[in-house]
């Protein structure tokens, strides 16, 4: 135990240094909750490690994991957490988070965990109970449909990502409540706290990158992509406009041209959450590319760049003609000093294609380089959002909302 107290103790220490945890209660929690328990089976210094631990899984994919303790630190300051609130969680996974937000609610308040595995519920409660934890209702459903039977709620959490905000969780939320949610968009996976107005309407407190397992059931998706034949590569374009034509990616991807350096750091942050966001709210043809073979065939080495394993790029739209890409890689050539960022121009189109990549690099350049954290979101139902919105907002459009986003300050492109 004296091990076990130590190594939460120096992981707790950790996220407090490293600005995660920031208030006393999330950390009084992080110290009072023991994760190892959580975690049967793993040594010590796993368990406090620093790292998500997937604990379930089908076909060799995840399909529940222990999340990162620094995301969960942040998620947990993001939610605002207050003794006496009622909490729904979706996605119970191991029980450890329910406890940290028992612990934060306390005696007047209380937590109920939804999943969707019966298998992950039932371990759930034994470790909790392992842990001396009260306070938290397990329930074996389809988080997606919420739990009306304990609504209204103070604060409805997702510990999984979603494409979506279902009707049925903002319609559990009571006056003021806060949602905060992994959410899509358009790539890239934004953990957003609503907060929910007296017109019904959710507005973004805070949004910070993210990356988690989606959510199953009536209320899952995918954003698997297009896998493109003969080059390794799969194609991801937003699910809400016309996107990249996926055979003419592949049709550009065989006609490559110059390789151009970009006149500005980016780091992989900057390309998938920082530039790589920018870009999909304000560029039609954004599109990016995974790599799922171990030889792409291309000129450029993709690995170093994106989400470890992929990066950005501007393609023709669907029906655009001639086709074109313009894709940004790790540099390389004569002409880009080594481990660089660069663009090479695919296809006809490619070099006016790079002409707009560079010109919002320079539009984001010039607002600060924004990231996740700069930008705000506004939520409502789909359909309550004509074609005229304001200047300087994008518009995803999605099954059940429509989301508003822009960047407080800085002025339309």
């Amino acid at each position: 135990m004296a091990a076990a107290d130590r190594a939460r103790a120096r992981m707790v220490d950790v996220l407090c240094d490293g600005d995660r945890i920031r208030s006393p209660a999330v950390e009084d929690a992080f110290r009072a909750v023991p994760r190892h328990v959580f975690l049967p089976g793993l040594a010590l210094d796993e368990a406090y490690a620093d790292e998500a631990v997937a604990v379930q899984f089908s076909d060799g994919v995840a399909t529940s994991s222990a999340s990162q303790p620094s995301m969960m630190a942040i998620m947990l300051e993001q939610l605002d957490l207050r003794p006496g609130h009622h909490v729904l969680e979706i996605g119970a996974g191991t029980g450890y988070n329910a406890a940290l937000m028992a612990r934060i609610v306390g005696p007047a308040g209380a937590v109920t965990a939804v999943d969707i595995d019966e298998d992950l519920i039932a371990r759930a409660a034994l470790h909790l109970a392992e842990a001396g934890v009260s306070g938290v209702e397990l329930v074996a459903a389809d988080g997606a449909l919420g739990h009306p039977a304990g609504a209204p709620y103070d604060r409805i959490v997702l510990t999984v990502g979603s494409s979506d905000i279902r009707p049925e969780w903002v319609a559990q939320l009571g006056p003021g409540g806060r949602l905060l949610l992994p959410l899509a968009v358009r790539g890239s996976q934004l953990s957003t706290a609503f907060d929910l107005g007296p017109e019904g309407m959710l507005h973004s407190d805070s949004v910070r990158s993210c990356a988690f397992i989606r959510l199953r059931g009536v209320g899952a998706s995918s954003d698997a992509g297009t896998r493109l034949d003969g080059v390794g590569l799969v194609l991801q374009v937003a699910e809400d406009g016309p996107g990249a034509d996926p055979a003419g990616v592949t049709t550009a991807l065989a006609e490559p041209g110059a390789l151009l350096p970009v006149p500005a750091a980016l780091g992989t942050a900057d390309v998938w959450d920082g530039f790589g966001l920018w870009l999909a709210l304000t560029e039609p043809g954004l599109c990016r590319l995974l790599v799922c073979a171990p030889e792409t065939g291309l000129s450029d080495d993709l690995l170093p760049l994106g989400n470890g394993a992929g990066t950005i790029a501007l393609a023709t739209t669907a029906g655009e003609r001639p086709p074109g890409l313009a894709v940004v890689v790790a540099g390389s050539g004569a002409d880009v000093r080594p481990g660089s960022v660069a663009v090479r121009v695919f296809g006809a189109a490619g070099p006016e294609l790079a002409r707009r990549l560079f010109a919002s690099l320079d539009r984001w350049t010039a607002a600060g380089r924004p990231g996740a954290a700069e930008w705000r979101i506004a939520a409502m139902p789909a359909g309550a959002v004509g074609e005229a919105v304001p200047s300087g907002v994008s518009v995803v459009r999605k099954e059940h909302c429509c989301l508003l986003v822009d960047l407080p300050g800085v002025p339309a492109n």
